[in-house]
């Protein structure tokens, strides 16, 4: 077949950065598929019926030099003030050399979530560096390896403590002095659970008996600094908890939460070298006792031993995660903040326990002469005592005085009528304290101080903390560099090689579009910066919710939420607000098919809605007549059904507008999940076949990236309808909250904005036919060695293939064993025992070239012919280079007893020779890990027992 103008869009720079196939490999590539065109091959995957009738406009693709002009221009708008408002949201320092090597090295940021720990070591370590520095700094037992972001933190601790506190009370108490945002989303969280939430002071309005648990700030929202020890006891007297939302960098000098006898503590790590970024992203973190351990929500990394007794990292206790326990999950967190947390993990590194100690006394000092400055010039200041933010009352100068601070291009906060808040921070310079006391009428220099403190006593911390060894390493920056280069070199990550994993979309993520985020004038902005100061990030958001709209064919989008599973969320608390306000609360059905993601039943579960599951069809779509009877049996109770489109199981199903209709026909409304978007942009829109609302995954088909399990941002698009019940704005403590800042994570959404730009609409779409051209392309050559699950009428599959290795069992091979020998062969696995158990879900998206499908083809026939051999008795049934798989160098220099070659092992088909990936560990035993749960980092002899 010849290549013609109508087949593929012209060669352009634009396009071909994120297409793999060049037209010529396209065209080979058709002929094994047997189709002419790429729009034949459309024609016969996607329903006709579905198809969008216009094609996507968005004027012309922009080149990288157009499109990083443009952005500029953008940025420009936003004006980069002093930030002292506080609120959670602090100004910092991220050392150039986590800057470069961390957060701008692909090597950690195209990185997938660390399910297979042989390749994942790095990570794993990176996140247990911060587990350990989050323990250590809490006083507590155990941490994760991050949450979202502080405000849904809060939200989850309140819901564990009631799942694990002995009080049967139906309410929570929440610290008056709580940020307006974490108070916002907690009352979110509570209100579909049944939860009451009492706000009030906790030295005076806290009745224990009353509450399954009390959470407290610390420090306070305007500064104050309390010891909650009595609070504390007193609730566990009535059998609840105590949860103190604490300033990692306020506990560097402050009496940590476990000294208090807390139960839970949740904070940010922002302040820890990650900018604010409008609002996001920032890891927040969880730590809480050891008993409470199964019952904590996220990802928790553990210690366990390989196949030859060495060291090995590991996510411990995945039991709890929402894909295997559905709607009976801890929580429907299925991203972390693992990039951030890497970052803030790196920062405690490179300036280990006395340099992040320093930092906070050159805070709380410059706090202090700030203070005392205003003190001195007859203001009132509170609290009288205080880590770095106070406030003060200025009667009714207060417009005056914030507009004087404003001519210094300095933000502060105002509180009440009266009151100007103030919080310090790293970056707060002598000048900036100068020009702050200028806008208070006050002509004073900041000559330093005498070191005075203003925090009690009795709160001065006394204990150590961030004694391992790992902390105190030598910071020169050439041994920084290398630990960071060491522990990038033991993972797998999309700058290596093809991550195929169905569902996930491990596409390209651009260098020119991952540019703009760390410029100041997006990194360095506060959520609540005046509106005058963001016109850039205005002009982005307006301007993204347009194409977005256009793309799904909703009508308006919110950018809060700040996940997947937080938009599943956040459209399921629409839906359910909808509902209340047509007198029609009482619905709380929610139908999701056998075969939805993981992360839907907890969603719908947590929204407070009753899961109906319905059936599979034989040929994996939705069981319609099973549908129609649950949504007939559930009447006026159904709310709501959530379905995946294209389906979990890879195809375009042909009744998935009848079950829009049907859902329709019983008042509730349709949920569609938009983590397989990737095969729709340009070829469908979710609005236009039935959906109410829906999620979208910018870091996946919108090439946000996965940073290794985080950050994410699951913005949801609405029909206009539902527009008046989005989430409320929760910095101003609005209703509705999800997330904690009104945009989510804001900083990252000029990556898929860039990403639009530089595409444009025919771009985009010519995407979407390449994912689907590369699916089937993988689907077709592997027919005959593998059985492709499902299929759509026309025979194709989507963006994605379903491959049963469950016959293998007759050969003791388990799908886990073929993962495993993947990685010999340099890929990470694609997704195993989802949604059907046995089994591989690939999706290679349109960013990988023929020749890189080519070597996973060539490596998935290799591993089928090694089964043949274990079929035919040719090989060992327990010895064979799948059972033995990873292999090492470490076992490619022992002794070699196994009755298979070294080259056989170590080099498979379809591996490098030259620039072979290596594994740093062997196989990963699970269940010691899980025995022997240990999640901070261990001192090095603690591994010699396991290892003898």
């Amino acid at each position: 077949m010849s290549y013609t103008p109508s087949n593929y869009l012209p060669y352009d720079f634009a396009n071909r950065r994120h297409i793999g196939p060049s037209p010529e490999e396209m065209t080979g590539m058709l002929q094994v598929l047997g189709v002419p065109t790429l729009e034949a091959l459309v024609e016969e995957a996607v329903p006709a019926s579905l198809r969008q009738s216009e094609p996507l406009e968005f004027g012309k693709p922009k080149s990288e030099r157009e499109m990083l002009w443009h952005m500029r221009q953008v940025a420009s708008r936003n004006k980069v003030y002093t930030t002292m408002i506080g609120q959670g949201f602090h100004g910092t320092v991220t050392p150039p050399a986590i800057q470069r090597n961390i957060l701008e090295n692909p090597a950690w940021y195209t990185a997938y979530t660390p399910y297979q720990p042989e390749i994942s070591q790095g990570r794993l370590e990176a996140l247990l560096n911060f587990q350990t520095m989050v323990s250590d700094l809490t006083g507590m037992e155990i941490a994760n390896a991050s949450l979202l972001d502080e405000a849904t933190a809060c939200a989850e601790a309140m819901t564990m403590a009631q799942r694990v506190a002995k009080s049967r009370a139906g309410a929570v108490f929440v610290d008056q002095n709580c940020h307006p945002q974490n108070i916002a989303v907690i009352r979110t969280r509570a209100q579909p659970l049944g939860i009451d939430v009492i706000v009030g002071n906790p030295l005076t309005d806290l009745e224990p008996a009353q509450v399954f648990a009390g959470i407290f700030q610390y420090p306070g929202t305007y500064g104050h600094v309390t010891d909650f020890t009595d609070q504390i006891a007193a609730l566990h007297a009535a059998k609840a908890l105590g949860i103190v939302v604490a300033d990692p960098m306020a506990l560097l000098m402050l009496k940590e939460p476990g000294e208090m006898d807390a139960d839970i503590v949740v904070g940010s790590t922002q302040r820890f070298g990650v900018p604010m970024g409008f609002g996001g992203p920032s890891a927040a973190y969880m730590a809480c006792r050891d008993a409470y351990k199964r019952a904590m929500p996220g990802r928790i990394v553990g210690v366990s031993v390989d196949a030859r007794g060495n060291k090995a990292y590991r996510l411990a206790l995945q039991t709890r995660e929402q894909h295997i326990r559905r709607e009976k999950a801890t929580s429907n967190v299925c991203t972390a903040q693992a990039l951030l947390a890497v970052m803030a993990g790196f920062y405690a590194v490179f300036h280990g326990p006395k340099g992040l100690r320093a930092i906070a006394q050159r805070i709380h000092r410059k706090a202090v002469r700030t203070a005392r400055g205003l003190e001195d010039a007859g203001f009132k200041v509170e609290p009288d005592v205080f880590f770095d933010t106070f406030t003060v009352d200025v009667g009714p100068m207060q417009g005056v005085i914030y507009n004087a601070a404003l001519a210094e291009h300095i933000n502060l906060r105002k509180v009440g009528a009266t009151k100007l808040g103030i919080a310090l921070d790293e970056t707060t310079r002598p000048a900036t304290i100068e020009a702050l006391w200028r806008a208070f009428g006050v002509n004073r220099q900041d000559c330093g101080g005498d070191g005075q403190y203003r925090i009690p006593e009795g709160l001065i911390r006394t204990s150590d903390y961030l004694t391992h060894p790992v902390f105190h390493m030598n910071r020169a920056e050439t041994e920084m560099m290398r630990y960071m280069r060491r522990l990038a070199d033991r993972d797998l990550a999309l700058d290596r090689a093809m991550i195929p994993l169905g569902s996930c979309t491990m596409k390209l993520n651009a260098a020119v579009e991952m540019m703009p985020i760390t410029w100041p004038e997006f990194a360095n902005i506060h959520p609540l910066a005046p509106a005058d100061q963001v016109q850039g990030y205005a002009g982005l958001l307006a301007d993204l919710n347009d194409k977005l709209c256009q793309i799904t064919g909703y009508d308006t989008m919110s950018f809060q939420p700040n996940s997947g599973a937080a938009g599943e969320y956040a459209g399921l608390m629409t839906i359910a607000a909808y509902h209340t306000a047509r007198g029609e609360g009482h619905r709380n059905i929610c139908l999701i098919p056998v075969s939805a993601h993981g992360t839907n039943p907890a969603s719908a579960q947590m929204a407070g809605m009753k899961v109906v599951v319905v059936k599979s069809a034989e040929n994996g779509d939705i069981d319609v007549e099973d549908f129609r009877a649950k949504a007939q049996a559930a009447g006026d109770t159904l709310a709501a059904c959530m379905v995946t489109y294209p389906s979990t199981h890879g195809v375009f199903e042909e009744t998935v507008r009848e079950v829009c209709d049907i859902t329709h026909a019983h008042g509730g409304q349709v949920y569609l999940d938009g983590a397989n978007l990737n095969a729709l942009v340009g070829l469908v829109k979710p609005g236009e076949i039935g959906s109410d609302v829906s999620h979208l995954n910018l870091h996946k088909t919108f090439c946000i990236p996965h940073g290794g399990g985080g950050p994410g941002m699951g913005p949801i698009g609405v029909k206009a309808h539902l527009a008046p019940y989005l989430p409320g704005n929760p910095l101003e403590g609005e209703e509705g909250a999800v997330s904690g800042a009104p945009f989510g994570s804001a900083s990252i959404l000029p990556i898929s904005w860039a990403y639009c730009l530089l595409m444009g609409g025919a771009g985009l779409t010519q995407a979407t036919k390449v994912a689907l051209l590369n699916a089937n392309y993988i689907a077709k050559r592997l027919e005959g060695a593998y059985d492709v699950l499902f299929k759509g009428k026309g025979g194709r599959v989507a963006h994605e293939c379903i491959v049963d290795t469950r016959s293998f069992g007759s050969a003791g091979i388990t799908v886990d064993d073929i993962a495993k020998r993947l990685v010999d062969c340099g890929f990470h696995a694609p997704t195993m025992s989802f949604p059907v158990a046995g089994t591989l879900m690939i999706e290679p998206t349109e960013s990988e070239t023929r020749a890189e499908l080519d070597r996973f083809i060539t490596a998935m026939l290799a591993i089928r012919e090694e089964i043949r051999a274990i079929e035919t008795g040719e090989a060992d049934p327990e010895n064979n280079p799948l059972k033995n798989a990873p292999h090492t160098v470490e076992d490619l220099v022992a002794d070699w007893d196994r009755p298979y070659s070294r080259e056989q092992g170590c080099f498979p088909p379809g591996a490098f020779r030259v620039d072979k990936y290596w594994p740093p560990v062997g196989r990963v035993d699970n269940a010691y890990g899980d025995r022997n749960l240990v999640c901070t980092c261990p001192p090095p002899e603690s591994y010699m027992e396991a290892a003898q």
